[in-house]
């Protein structure tokens, strides 16, 4: 079994659901009482956070390169950040590392292509579905990506840095995303992104009546395939 590089901590909620995710598929895998052989850094959020604010890209670039580096150096056969928005950076730990990086947009994208939808609705921070880094990466596998109006980006960015994060779950936030979900359906989309790694935290997929791409199972179940390859 190869071991898995998690770079986590962006939030400690996504990054919990990371660790067990990861260890239910590795033991339905193995069977009897088998577990993933992960290593973990988990950074301070909060300095991600006023980096991302301040629109200090290089800045997050440097910390999470160095959590990167420290794991293949600890024994990861591959890396894996835990979070979608900073995949903005992705590219820049790639290149720093000698070992397999995961591209969480890459993985997402696969998995809609293999269930033969093309138009895609997307939810996620506004650095997610507002910059090309993200957006772009989905477009180049083929889909059509939709993302909400102006007011209710804001609305989303706002639940998932205010609630989300900190393990709020809020029934009204629920009933906005699943609204929001719903105007996406009704602009043609067949599936739906849940480009955050917590929103899989407030919608379920018998929430919507379209397929749901929950991004934090996705990168595990992708993981998990190269961990036991």
């Amino acid at each position: 079994m190869r071991t898995i590089g998690l770079v986590g901590g962006m939030s400690y909620e996504s990054t919990a659901d990371y660790y067990k995710i990861i260890n239910q598929m590795i033991n339905s895998h193995y069977g009897g009482h088998t577990s993933a052989k992960i290593v973990l850094f988990s950074v301070d959020f909060g300095e991600i956070e006023r980096h991302q604010s301040e629109g200090k890209w290089d800045e997050s670039a440097l910390v999470l390169i160095d959590a990167a580096k420290k794991l293949e150096s600890i024994g990861a056969d591959v890396i894996a950040l835990c979070t979608n928005t900073m995949h903005i950076v992705a590219d820049d730990i790639q290149a720093n590392l000698y070992i397999p990086f995961v591209h969480i947009a890459d993985a997402t994208a696969r998995k809609i292509r293999n269930n033969n939808i093309s138009k895609i609705g997307l939810i996620a921070t506004r650095y997610t579905m507002e910059m090309d880094f993200y957006v772009e990466r989905l477009k180049s596998f083929g889909l059509e990506v939709i993302i909400p109006e102006a007011d209710d980006r804001k609305s989303i960015n706002d639940v998932i840095f205010n609630e989300l994060v900190h393990g709020i779950i809020d029934v009204n936030s629920k009933k906005r995303f699943i609204s929001i979900a719903h105007d996406l359906v009704g602009k043609g989309c067949d599936g739906i992104i849940l480009g955050c790694t917590e929103i899989g935290m407030l919608i379920k997929s018998e929430d919507i009546d379209v397929s749901l791409f929950d991004t934090t199972q996705i990168h595990c179940e992708t993981l998990v395939k190269l961990a036991v390859r």
